[in-house]
């Protein structure tokens, strides 16, 4: 597969999964009872969140077209498996369950997925590492603002 089908490839899957986990999450935070929450000071408007998410995916996606034309091993596609599903989850969990401790700890696995991919295959990405810069930093964001609505809820 040339790098830019595989690009595509991993676009389609995590644009997907952004959009599946949208729908999971039903009308999650324009709901009566997201609106309600004591949220953290520093949430980010909402119009911030697709722009990041795209723009991590598309990064990501990057990145995987990298990683994949240089190994395709059997851990980085069951470390990428888990962040594809755990990314689609949370939003259920936490918008559409309303779980928040539950959503807290799914968002921490996924975390530490992204963070294992990030150190795991950083000696073979060198620089393009970098691409995971932004979805390990939105994620320690993200998981800060559902352990606040945790913890002042």
């Amino acid at each position: 597969m040339n790098n830019l089908k595989r690009f595509l490839f991993f676009l389609f899957i995590n644009i997907g999964s952004l959009g599946l986990g949208s729908l999971l999450m039903n009308n999650g935070p324009t709901s009566e009872w997201y609106l309600n929450l004591n949220k953290a000071p520093w949430t980010p408007p909402g119009w911030l969140f697709g722009v990041a998410w795209t723009t991590i995916m598309v990064c990501f996606s990057i990145y995987l077209t990298y990683l994949f034309s240089k190994l395709s091993s059997k851990n980085i596609k069951i470390a990428f498996s888990i962040q594809v599903f755990l990314n689609i989850i949370w939003n259920f969990i936490f918008f559409n369950q309303h779980l928040i401790l539950l959503g807290l700890i799914t968002i921490i696995l996924l975390t530490i997925v992204v963070f294992y991919i990030f150190f795991s295959f950083k000696n073979i990405m060198k620089t393009k590492s970098l691409l995971l810069l932004p979805y390990m930093i939105w994620l320690l964001i993200a998981t800060s603002l559902n352990a606040y609505i945790l913890i002042n809820n």
